[in-house]
């Protein structure tokens, strides 16, 4: 009896590649998620820090740009390091630094203590980008790049949504230091689930042998005309999207007179709605799209930031007694400027070889925080104590009180739009030049 051997299909194939490449997706987006949890923990706790260690709005934009700078810096070597060795352990490293700092926060006892463990989480959390999005673009190839990547994101809003949900309420009961030991202890967990992950091959999901990297590789990622623009973007988008995660539970404690537990509620709400569907929404789009429209994702992302700046503006107008009318448009806003990172990563991918994504990345990171992305937090706290003074002032006071500082937060936060604006701009100036980029990565 002859029995004949059954061979896969090519569609057989392809959804066993599928099922192989989802479960490291999950949990590469496990691990974002409480990258983003952590990150943003401090801002769910930032007015009893203020209180406590009697910060102005400039001091504690201090702590996220100082962190962020250093994010930048550290994240060049990283990035250059996750496109030679393996990115699973050098993510591993990075998550066992970031938590710790994190924890660390239970002996802080000043405003430079609390400055030190922050540049500690800035330093961990700097491996999570270039390795992880190098191993996702290894997963699923070009034209199916948005979803995974799109996903990953939904670490930002999914993240900072936890944050905010947990943080508060902990922080309310037991204490501003006790919500970050707590913060801390789930990303260790996820380590030894890490290491057991088979890292694919670099190039592993392209239709031709990828470029081998050699000593030149920054420079060509440097020559390519939309990653400039792309760099340009992120300091915009991050610029508010920073200055939000950190302002947001402040604005509502401020304007809208609520305790630090429902602040972080109702910040997580706007987190999790508007970043979840947001983030959805441009994943499938940006597969739908490019298979017609090589620049079509980019002109979706300007799009969407364009959309938010009627919807930033008007949210942060609404004064107390108008709370309902304020979180949906602040959704609306932060939904339509989280957009961004499923379709312009996806872009970053679509113009750069596979050997230089971690590279690339990094670059971005780098050349876009410190150019612009980390000042955000920074130049909205100095605004704020600015417009506080003024408002002081007029009042006809020397003293600045907790009313004037509503005020002068929420003129700051009003910067918002305006840059919201610029970056649908730079995004639609970028997809005018990422089709002929593509075609010379291609060839």
């Amino acid at each position: 009896m002859i029995v004949k051997e059954q061979r896969s299909t090519p569609a057989e194939q392809t959804k066993t590649q599928n099922r192989a490449a989802w479960w490291p997706l999950a949990v590469l987006v496990a691990i974002n998620i409480l990258n983003f949890y952590d990150r943003q923990v401090a801002g769910a706790v930032v007015e009893p820090i203020r209180k406590e260690f009697l910060l102005s709005d400039t001091q504690i934009g201090l702590l996220n740009t100082l962190s962020t700078i250093l994010y930048g810096l550290v994240g060049l070597p990283l990035g250059l390091m996750a496109d030679r060795v393996s990115r699973k352990k050098l993510l591993a490293v990075g998550i066992a630094v970031w938590a710790l700092f994190t924890a660390g926060a239970r002996w802080v006892n000043s405003y430079s203590f609390l400055m030190i463990t922050r540049l500690g989480v800035g330093v961990g959390e700097a491996a999570a980008a270039p390795t992880a999005t190098s191993w996702i673009g290894d997963l699923f190839p070009p034209e199916r790049r948005s979803k995974p990547l799109a996903l990953f994101m939904l670490g930002v809003p999914v993240g900072g949504a936890l944050s905010f949900f947990f943080t508060g309420p902990i922080a309310q009961r037991f204490g501003w230091r006790a919500s970050l030991v707590v913060a801390a202890a789930p990303a260790l967990l996820l380590i030894p689930l890490l290491l057991m992950l088979r890292e694919p091959a670099r190039g592993a999901s392209e239709k031709n042998a990828p470029p081998q990297v050699d000593g030149s590789s920054v420079w060509k990622v440097l020559r390519i005309p939309t990653f400039w623009w792309i760099v340009l973007s992120g300091a915009l988008v991050n610029f508010n999207l920073y200055s939000m995660g950190l302002f947001f539970p402040a604005f509502f404690a401020r304007i809208h007179h609520m305790n630090l537990a429902r602040a972080g509620i109702m910040t997580g709400i706007i987190y999790a709605v508007g970043g979840i569907l947001g983030g959805s929404v441009a994943g499938i789009w940006g597969d739908h799209i490019v298979h017609r429209n090589r620049s079509g994702r980019m002109k979706i992302a300007a799009l969407g930031a364009l959309l938010a700046v009627p919807f930033s503006y008007y949210g942060f107008h609404q004064g107390y007694g108008s709370f309902a009318l304020a979180v949906p448009l602040l959704t609306a806003a932060y939904g339509l400027l989280n957009m961004y990172y499923g379709l312009v990563y996806a872009s970053i991918h679509d113009i750069v070889p596979p050997s230089l994504r971690g590279t690339s990345m990094s670059i971005y990171f780098l050349v876009m925080y410190l150019g612009g992305a980390s000042w955000g937090t920074l130049i909205i706290g100095r605004l704020s104590d600015r417009f506080a003074l003024h408002a002081a002032h007029l009042a006809g006071v020397d003293k600045i009180t907790e009313a004037f500082k509503a005020i002068g937060l929420q003129q700051a936060l009003l910067a918002v739009p305006v840059l919201s604006a610029l970056l649908a701009l730079v995004l639609w100036m970028g997809s005018r030049s990422i089709g002929r980029d593509i075609e010379r990565q291609q060839a």
